[in-house]
């Protein structure tokens, strides 16, 4: 391997550390966006007991802040609350932006070395014609061995540079689609608590104006 990797020239320094920073990049998000990791299976029904039995507080809310993305966003809507349905949105999409920016933290790394690392390659392979031609014109064809290191380098190089290009790219793109369908989730639950909470709200100005015409009546 390391035969290969001084073959190949200095620039395989930059495709290697390309490869390096892809993996860590890579493995670091799989982590993070699991889907139970960013949509808790309990989260909103325990959200709803609190609310049901009158029990939500600055606490809850706090703790419901750091347990998830999607508890952040559930944790914006319940803070207002008592505002108006666009209000309650509006705060939602705020803090989702935040949330989304948050979940695609260093995809844009990822997409540039899989862009970045073929054109390493490429010139890599550049480089090693140079090599090949310059060689050519000092020493001639008749000797392939004279030949050999500068179209070895131009073929290592773009085998290295491809070779950390094609998983970066397809682990961008799915990294891509797997934080989409996170987003859309996290919006349905995020909508569906919003319209319990604008019922719940209904409900209670109703019992409230009940009670208020009963005593009146008295």
């Amino acid at each position: 391997m390391w035969e290969i990797i001084q073959a190949g020239g200095w620039l395989m320094l930059p495709i290697l550390l390309c490869s390096v920073i892809a993996c860590a990049i890579i493995a670091e998000r799989l982590w993070t966006l699991q889907p139970q990791r960013v949509i808790p299976a309990d989260l909103s029904r325990q959200v709803w007991d609190w609310i049901s039995r009158n029990q939500l507080t600055q606490q809850h809310l706090q703790a419901l802040r750091e347990t998830s993305p999607l508890g952040q966003v559930l944790a914006a809507g319940l803070a207002s609350r008592h505002r108006d349905r666009e209000g309650m949105k509006e705060s939602i999409e705020d803090t989702g932006r935040h949330v989304v920016h948050e979940m695609e933290r260093y995809l844009t790394t990822l997409g540039t070395i899989a862009a970045v690392t073929p054109l390493l390659g490429l010139l890599g392979t550049v480089i090693g014609m140079i090599k090949v031609f310059n060689a050519i014109t000092l020493e001639g064809v008749g000797d392939p061995g004279v030949l050999a290191g500068g179209i070895s380098e131009a073929l290592i190089t773009t085998a290295a540079g491809l070779s950390v290009a094609i998983p970066s790219l397809m682990a961008y793109r799915y990294l891509r689609s797997r934080i989409d369908g996170l987003v859309v989730s996290m919006e349905k639950e995020a909508l569906a608590l919003l319209d319990a909470l604008q019922r719940k709200q209904g409900l209670d100005n109703l019992v409230q104006g009940d009670e208020s015409s009963l005593q009146h009546a008295r």
